[in-house]
């Protein structure tokens, strides 16, 4: 039987500008949508898995589209809610370099920051799911926008559904009133599987590991100690998965994962990306990868490869999302990752 998803989150417009041009160097933007749980979403379908999608959208012209895109990725619909008066948006300048990339948010009073807990009929769209993902930049919209995540995994945790949680720190949303552990550390107690980078652990749960890594060499040690602590507070974690991103410029970065099981430390092969086209979205693909990969190869080690070769391949694609085959991400895994082209 085909393995079924759900994914809660908001989706927005991505306005970008040309290339790698500062914003508004050309009077442009490119424009498409993304946002964590959706991009999950899309590359869980691309995957052949059976997923629905579940946000708020208000009924306009820009809602329309941003629904047709995720059906025209194979992502189910039907729980989409349309309330409220406005989509999110958030605006891109691609860096290069040293420069860093950056984004601007504009999603004061959209839809999902506004929806409030009894909106959505979780008990109905969790019956018959084996597998549920949000992350932590959902509960940093808004106080009710957390209320419904709450809502959301305890209903899930009365269904016996997995849930997941990419820890997400998203320090210009956190504005209402409430710090990212004060709500993080509620939500994560019903978690079974951790996803994050060293940062998020620290500032969306408030753990203190030590000084940050900024960049350059990490020491995975490191990341079993980290892995070690997240999992001994908060002990109805079964997994606990970090990536390591050593970024030596803006288009030149060294990724990998590892993956804690309690009794097992996990770490992937390394991967060199130079030429970076695209990392906006290179955490949700490693979501994404290791949702599949624990829910097909029933084999850590190999699920938590496929998860960083995936979001390797999402270095070298345009947009937050993923549009990459499991074949493709296979055969990365098996080495062919020389870029020839393929006749």
């Amino acid at each position: 039987m085909a393995k079924r998803v759900v994914t809660f989150g908001e989706i927005m417009l991505r306005l970008k500008s040309p290339g790698h041009e500062r914003l508004l160097q050309s009077p442009v933007f490119e424009a498409t949508f993304g946002g964590g749980e959706s991009n999950v979403a899309q590359s869980l379908a691309s995957y052949g898995l059976e997923v629905s999608y579940v946000t708020a959208l208000p009924e306009n012209s820009i809602a329309e589209a941003c629904i047709g895109e995720l059906r025209r990725s194979g992502v189910d619909t039907s729980r989409i809610v349309r309330q409220g008066s406005r989509i999110g948006i958030y605006i891109l300048e691609a860096g290069a370099n040293q420069r860093p990339s950056t984004v601007l948010y504009d999603r004061t009073g959209s839809a999902i920051a506004e929806a409030q807990v009894g909106d959505f009929d979780w008990d109905s769209i969790f019956d018959g799911v084996d597998w549920f993902h949000f992350t932590g930049i959902t509960p940093a919209i808004s106080a009710s926008a957390a209320l419904l995540c709450l809502e959301a995994v305890q209903t899930a945790r009365k269904k016996s559904v997995t849930v997941s949680c990419d820890y997400n720190f998203r320090k210009k949303l956190w504005n209402y009133g409430k710090s990212a552990p004060e709500v993080m550390r509620e939500l994560v107690q019903y978690v079974d599987i951790g996803i994050a980078n060293e940062e998020d652990c620290q500032k969306s749960l408030g753990i203190d590991f030590g000084p940050e890594v900024e960049g350059g060499q990490l020491e995975s040690s490191r990341y079993r100690v980290i892995a070690e602590q997240v999992m001994a507070q908060f002990p109805n974690l079964k997994k606990q998965a970090i990536t390591l991103r050593e970024s030596f410029s803006a288009d030149h970065n060294d990724w990998s994962g590892v993956l804690y099981t309690g009794d097992q430390f996990l770490e992937s092969r390394k991967y060199s990306i130079r030429d970076i086209v695209d990392r906006v979205g290179g955490g949700d693909s490693f979501a994404a990868g290791l949702i599949y990969g624990l829910l097909t190869y029933q084999d850590d080690a190999k699920a938590l490869e496929f998860a960083v070769a995936a979001s390797c391949l999402k270095h070298s694609i345009p947009g937050d999302t993923n549009r990459v085959k499991v074949a493709e991400v296979e055969n990365l895994i098996k080495g062919s990752g020389s870029g020839r082209v393929q006749r």
